[in-house]
């Protein structure tokens, strides 16, 4: 009498397993996917609260942005701490400090793997990973009407006004407020070259500051916030596009429209859309 078979034999568990194998090959790539999108979305969600809170302070301050002090003085409010110390009672949850692809600080010294476009800042008591675009500031209202804000003149070559000073009536949705970042804050020049490398350059404020805001958070894109408080996805090489202060020219050399060599862009940079 013939007995029952029990259990599996070992060419049916190989079986089982190259097929568990194949299966995990090819879901992993679509989970990875996933996972990338879940933070990038979570991201924004993040910036739309930040657009909230910045519509609040405007609405609580006659409709203008940051002079750039704190109780009329500049006094211990480097690093940022104008808008950070500012904006701490409307931004209570610490989650929205942070975007998903970068929660942790980057180290004191040396580059850390992958470089800094998924390390956080910190200063002081404040970890993040969103920054300022200086230019929105209000520094007219400041103490004795002041005609630079941290070293960044206000004044264009021409004599203009460079600091926005409030949300402007006309093509907000084009001006930064608040960016993915690796440091607190940054005033973009249409003149500044892109980052080398992934890793960003050493800081080096007052030049090309753009590479501050140049981070490859989302697989060459970096969200943002906009003036009237929308929020959206940038392209890297989009970012010499946007009309970062008053007399920016969007068609600068590092735009199509100003005449770019795609092929001038740093290796890390060419796969990446043109604008």
């Amino acid at each position: 009498m013939n007995q029952r078979r029990k259990g599996f034999t070992l060419i049916e568990l190989l079986v089982v397993i190259a097929i568990i194998a194949v299966l995990m090959g090819v879901l992993m790539p679509a989970l990875s996917r996933v996972r990338k999108q879940a933070r990038k979305v979570t991201c924004l969600a993040n910036l739309k609260q930040w657009g909230l809170a910045f519509a609040l302070y405007c609405e609580d301050n006659n409709g203008k942005f940051f002079t750039g002090e704190v109780g009329g003085s500049t006094a211990n409010v480097g690093s940022g701490a104008f808008w950070r110390l500012t904006m701490r009672p409307y931004s209570k949850d610490v989650k929205m400090w942070l975007c998903p692809q970068a929660t942790k600080p980057r180290p004191t010294g040396g580059i850390p793997s992958g470089g800094w476009s998924y390390t956080a800042w910190e200063v002081n008591e404040d970890i993040g990973s969103y920054g300022l675009n200086g230019w929105i500031l209000n520094i007219r209202d400041a103490r004795g009407s002041k005609t630079s804000a941290w070293g960044r003149n206000d004044l264009d070559a021409a004599g203009r006004p460079r600091h926005w000073g409030r949300p402007p009536s006309r093509n907000a949705s084009e001006v930064p407020v608040f960016a993915g970042s690796w440091w607190v804050d940054f005033w973009p020049l249409e003149t500044d070259q892109p980052p080398q490398t992934d890793a960003g350059p050493g800081d080096t404020p007052g030049t090309n500051e753009m590479n501050r805001v140049c981070v490859d958070r989302h697989d060459g894109f970096v969200n943002s916030l906009f003036a009237d408080f929308s929020v959206r996805s940038v392209g890297l090489k989009e970012l010499w596009t946007l009309k970062w202060h008053q007399t920016y020219n969007v068609n600068g050399p590092w735009t199509l429209a100003g005449g770019v060599d795609p092929s001038s862009w740093p290796q890390w940079m060419a796969k990446y859309r043109d604008y």
